[in-house]
């Protein structure tokens, strides 16, 4: 059975949805005034695996990911690039879904924008005010904390360690410093919307609970996000969500991934220290910053570096050459003249399939089912690059489950390993290299083993790998 570590109640529990055989998944995404970094890209993979692999156990899954396209930074960032805030978030949108494609990241159910959610946000905070839990003043409207009993249920703090601990930007028009804006004045000359209580626009917080209740109802089932959102972001839109509707819970289950760190501190926009995601790709592939960020576990924390994402490069490799190696099998025939030849034993397909289900079971453990991935390579690299391996009647049938199976494990975990630019690269290469290898074969039934020689040796230079092996010969592009 799956279970999901579940942010509040501390624990791993069994995910049973509350609607059977369907699934909605909000998840906070950006704000849009950069480009995203490594730190929300694995925040997007890390979701992305988990909508997979609840798709893959037959749930019907609507999956939700808004961006906050204004505020005050947006606004600021707009001044500085000389453009509106409207063209500002839709330069920095547009960018982070072209990074995210990249990297193999499902399209959401529905992508929502606080801008184009006002009228359902509005309604929201009327309601907040009408029952007693928010309060205006001056044309700001907060939610008030002490209303509501269960505040601080998800981070686990009480009020008063919250008062004494927090960094609270003291406002002398709150009743409580902890109380949070749901709508806010704008500044004079910038975008704004007209509400009951005056022009402004939207707080933060409001924006989450709103869009993500009008697309997925009153209580739905994983609401996803970073660590660092725990408080103040989810703890409050728990508390304005469950005051208004009085409906529990808002979110069944909370999930969140861990931080990516940059030499033990925390990535973030306003310190400076992260890569974007663009110049990431710039040096990599896709599927290699999506491989290296499932090789953890998506609640740990990372400690980034580029050796160790070029570590993962050459791990992948692996799976990427083991790959190859089953297509090119299946596309040989069958080896029939050695049927009655004892066969050796093969590796337990069915065991191996345990284990990885057994894993992504165990609150999504991509660095667990990535060592099954690697288990396998293992046992079928031992079984057929064997000296005495016969593509028999068997062995082909086993290939060919071994495949389907190695296809059910990069599904899930979204390892497309033939992106477009490796098949484009290959689409135009593996004609030539096959030619080459054929003049090859055809020097050696002549005996000039000189020319195989230098055939083999000049492919391997140019980073092609020749095997020679009983069921013929096996060829391979090192990658790097």
């Amino acid at each position: 059975m799956l279970k999901i570590y579940n942010t509040l109640s501390r624990q791993k529990e069994p995910f049973i949805p509350i609607e059977e055989g369907k699934v909605g998944i909000y998840v906070c995404g950006l704000t849009v005034q950069n480009y995203s970094h490594i730190g929300h890209i694995r925040s997007a993979v890390a979701y992305d695996v988990i909508r997979r692999y609840l798709q893959y156990k037959g749930y019907n899954v609507t999956y939700v990911q808004n961006f906050t396209d204004i505020n005050e930074k947006i606004v600021a960032r707009a001044r500085e690039e000389n453009l509106t805030p409207e063209e500002l978030a839709e330069k920095y949108t547009r960018a982070y879904l072209e990074d995210i494609e990249q990297l193999n990241v499902k399209k959401a159910s529905h992508y929502v924008k606080a801008t184009e959610n006002i009228d359902a946000i509005i309604h929201m905070i009327e309601t907040l005010v009408a029952k007693g839990y928010a309060y205006e003043v001056n044309g700001n409207v907060y939610f008030s904390v002490d209303k509501y009993a269960d505040y601080g249920k998800l981070s686990g703090r009480s009020l008063e360690d919250m008062q004494a601990g927090a960094r609270i930007e003291i406002v002398e028009e709150k009743r409580n410093p902890l109380d949070f804006a749901l709508w806010k004045k704008a500044p004079e000359g910038e975008k704004d919307w007209d509400s009951p209580w005056g022009r402004g626009w939207p707080g933060w917080h409001i924006e989450c609970s709103a869009m993500s209740m009008k697309y997925l109802g009153e209580s739905f089932d994983i609401h996803g996000g970073g660590a660092d959102l725990i408080f103040p972001h989810h703890e409050n839109e728990i508390a304005q969500s469950e005051a208004c509707t009085g409906h529990k819970p808002f979110a069944k289950y909370w999930v969140h991934n861990g931080p990516v760190n940059l030499k033990g501190e925390k990535m973030s926009k306003s310190v400076g220290n992260f890569y974007t995601t663009r110049e990431l790709l710039e040096k990599y592939k896709g599927v290699e910053i999506r491989y290296y960020l499932l090789t953890k576990h998506y609640r740990s924390p990372i400690d980034f570096s580029l050796e160790e994402l070029e570590e993962a490069g050459t791990s992948l490799k692996r799976i990427i050459n083991t790959n190859n190696n089953l297509k090119r099998l299946l596309n040989s025939k069958p080896d029939t003249e050695n049927n009655n030849r004892e066969g050796e034993p093969l590796p337990d397909l069915a065991a191996l399939r345990g284990e990885f289900l057994q894993a992504m079971d165990d609150d999504f453990n991509t660095a667990r089912a990535i060592g099954v991935v690697h288990d396998f390579v293992t046992a079928i690299n031992r079984l057929i690059n064997a000296q005495d391996f016969v593509l028999t009647d068997r062995n082909y049938s086993f290939v060919k489950e071994a495949d389907a199976l190695f296809t059910e494990f990069l599904e899930i975990l979204g390892l497309n390993i033939q992106d477009d630019a490796q098949m484009a690269e290959e689409g135009v290469y593996e004609p030539l290299i096959e030619l080459l290898l054929e003049v090859r074969e055809m020097a050696r039934q002549k005996k000039d083993w000189a020319m195989a020689d230098r055939i083999r040796d000049g492919l391997n230079e140019l980073g092609i790998i020749v095997r020679d092996t009983p069921q013929g010969v096996i060829w391979e592009k090192e990658r790097g």
